[in-house]
């Protein structure tokens, strides 16, 4: 996600300096729109299911409908956020608006990577004792 990311802030940022009628432009424009489609296509196969998964395995039985429903509520919140603030971003620097996103992705690889704990053989008691 973050390497498609950073090619579509890079197009943008070479689109600045770059006359649109010229065959670059348009070479770059194309590249931007793959660049976003390989980003949504890592998002759906990767991140994109991280909320669920993490939700139904470290879960607790007890707490699961009330801790789901927050964590839930919590993604959908996050994710108007982001796009309420797309469009601002936006009008802000398209080039920046996709750096910013890059470096979210990369802070988001570093925090699964150190504070997400491995669940694959273990038993719902060894996740939560992870926790502890």
């Amino acid at each position: 996600m973050a390497l498609s990311l950073l090619v579509v802030s890079i197009s943008f940022y070479l689109k600045e300096y770059i006359s649109p009628d010229s065959d670059l432009y348009a070479t770059l424009s194309l590249v931007s729109v793959a660049g976003v489609v390989v980003m949504v296509i890592a998002f759906s196969l990767g991140l994109g299911a991280m909320p669920w998964i993490i939700m139904s395995e470290i879960l607790p039985i007890n707490i699961k409908g009330l801790a789901g429903s927050f964590a839930t509520l919590a993604n959908w919140f996050f994710s108007w956020l982001v796009t309420l603030a797309a469009n601002l971003l936006l009008d802000w620097s398209s080039g920046g608006t996709f750096t910013i996103y890059t470096a979210v992705c990369v802070f988001t690889a570093g925090f699964v990577a150190i504070w997400v704990p491995e669940t694959k053989g273990k038993t719902l008691e060894e996740i939560q004792q992870f926790f502890r």
